[in-house]
């Protein structure tokens, strides 16, 4: 009886297929040929034999952190002239980013850090390193940042960004800081 059954199957497979349409029949006919191969993978080549840029990424940085109050406002730090807490015309550009940026991180407060040169006394110092803290803060407050989201403190030439005591060093060290100090996720 298996011996019937084999041949019936193997006809009833090729009855079946010659029912079958081939694709030919039913696809029109620009899908008859296999489709390109398509590049594969972040360094797939393009036809030019070049490697295309990658997809535009966001910030590796942490909402609310130092690293995108730097990201969004270009610098944390603005400079001053020598013995001077007005702010120039490069200051009010970072210190409006950073506006900004606090604008929309409502929940960030921030600490001004005051800094001088190490010319001076002590107490010259530590009274210029508070004015130029309050300019900045002052700013970023008439930008609408509340004041209450801002505090300052002043360490006059107690924490020089650069040792040396030449004018490039000096006029690095003349300077206010925006530190986050809360509100980061």
């Amino acid at each position: 009886m298996t011996r019937n059954i084999l041949p019936l199957i193997v006809v009833a497979g090729a009855v079946a297929l010659a029912g079958c349409k081939s694709n030919r029949d039913v696809l029109p006919p620009e899908a008859w040929q296999p489709a390109p191969a398509q590049p594969q993978g972040p360094a797939a080549i393009d036809q030019a034999g070049t490697v295309p840029p990658p997809e535009q990424v966001g910030s590796t940085a942490l909402p609310g952190s130092q690293a995108a109050l730097i990201e969004a406002a270009g610098s944390d730090t603005v400079l001053f002239a020598f013995d001077s807490y007005g702010l120039d015309e490069r200051a009010r550009q970072i210190l409006g980013g950073q506006a900004e940026w606090l604008l929309r991180n409502a929940n960030v407060r921030v600490t001004i850090e005051g800094h001088t040169d190490e010319r001076g006394t002590r107490e010259y110092n530590l009274a210029l390193g508070e004015r130029r803290a309050n300019a900045a803060k002052n700013f970023l407050a008439a930008q609408g940042v509340g004041a209450d989201r801002l505090s300052i403190i002043s360490y006059g030439k107690e924490r020089p960004a650069v040792d040396g005591a030449n004018e490039e060093a000096w006029a690095q060290n003349r300077r206010a800081v925006t530190v986050v100090v809360s509100g980061g996720r």
